[in-house]
């Protein structure tokens, strides 16, 4: 592939072409999962991105089927970790083996070393658990002993939480939070959605999984892609004005000054704009439009957003004041 590609219509013709996966991929996962697109949607910009990804919400929302479904289209390594109160280090990254016979310590790597990590219930894991998953998000490398060891390409978190006052969950840390290229709520689904889902799970049958459609060289084609889509400068402005909005308020509106305790990272800004030419793409676009940022805005921005004491006294959510701040800046 010509990455330097630079003309708008030999892009938008070899985007037409490198996306075709993107349609298979979410009619194959349709045959497990009921509804839910806007998550199958991030999901797959994730992978675009190479970005780990959080999900949120109550138990029994399809979180873990949506990531072991889109997992099965891929001909990728998969392992499935279930996080737990009594979960050690060593059981996610590995640990040292004392070999006898050539009398030496010899690595015995763990299930982190995997394409796709799903990290179901990733808030009820203790502090060192998640000290050791947030070198391997970041550095993408296990450090066990005095060696350090490169995590397979390409390696995606795509990790699970119940809301932090369900019995026995712990906040994550704010650094590591900041790792994950998106965070989605997943809600209940529609009256519709869920007589589907007693038609299709009312049954002590096998259910359905996916079949593997899309190998790993089809994904990083189309990552090269991503990288070439058009961003206009009025649109990166307005991406930088939206972020510098959650650390200045109030140069915005006074009124969210007592309401946020810190802002989003530069991180939120690369992330932000990435996911956006990734939205792109899956559209069959070669350009980025305000619009894809704004519909992308809530789920980059939700996890970085600190709110004061105040703010949860009045019992506002980041995805409220992001709200505000999105209805304050001006679209190009």
């Amino acid at each position: 592939m010509d990455t330097a590609t630079t003309d708008p219509q030999q892009l938008s013709a070899k985007i037409a072409a490198a996306s075709t996966w993107i349609p298979k991929v979410k009619t194959e996962i349709g045959r497990v999962l009921v509804g839910q697109d806007e998550l199958v949607d991030r999901l797959l910009i994730g992978m675009l991105c190479n970005g780990h990804i959080l999900l949120e919400g109550m138990p029994g929302l399809a979180k873990t089927l949506a990531v072991k479904a889109l997992a099965g289209t891929m001909k990728l390594g998969f392992s499935r970790l279930q996080f737990t109160p009594d979960l050690l280090p060593a059981d996610l990254v590995g640990t040292m083996i004392y070999n006898p016979e050539a009398r030496t310590f010899e690595p015995k790597l763990g299930p982190v070393f995997a394409n796709i990590i799903l990290a179901d219930e990733i808030n009820r894991a203790p502090a060192k658990v998640q000290s050791a998953l947030l070198e391997a998000m970041q550095e993408r490398q296990v450090t066990l002993g005095d060696k350090t060891y490169a995590l397979p390409e390409p390696f995606l978190v795509l990790a699970t939480q119940n809301p932090i006052d369900q019995e026995g969950t712990y906040q994550l840390p704010e650094a590591q939070l900041d790792r994950f290229l998106l965070k989605v709520t997943v809600g209940y689904p529609s009256k519709a959605e869920e007589l589907e889902i007693l038609d299709r799970m009312a049954s002590t049958a096998a259910h359905p999984s996916t079949s593997p459609i899309v190998d790993p060289e089809t994904v990083q084609r189309s990552r090269d892609l991503v990288n070439l889509i058009y961003m206009d400068p009025a649109v990166r402005e307005y991406i930088v004005d939206l972020v510098a909005a959650t650390r200045f308020p109030a140069k915005l509106d006074t009124s969210l000054k007592p309401l946020i305790r810190a802002g989003a990272s530069p991180r939120a800004t690369i992330n932000l704009a990435l996911a956006s030419r990734a939205r792109a793409f899956m559209d069959g676009r070669s350009f980025v439009t305000p619009q894809d940022v704004k519909i992308l805005a809530r789920d980059v921005l939700r996890h970085r957003v600190l709110l004061s004491y105040e703010a949860e006294a009045e019992d506002l959510t980041p995805d409220i004041i992001v709200e505000r701040i999105l209805s304050k800046v001006p679209v190009p």
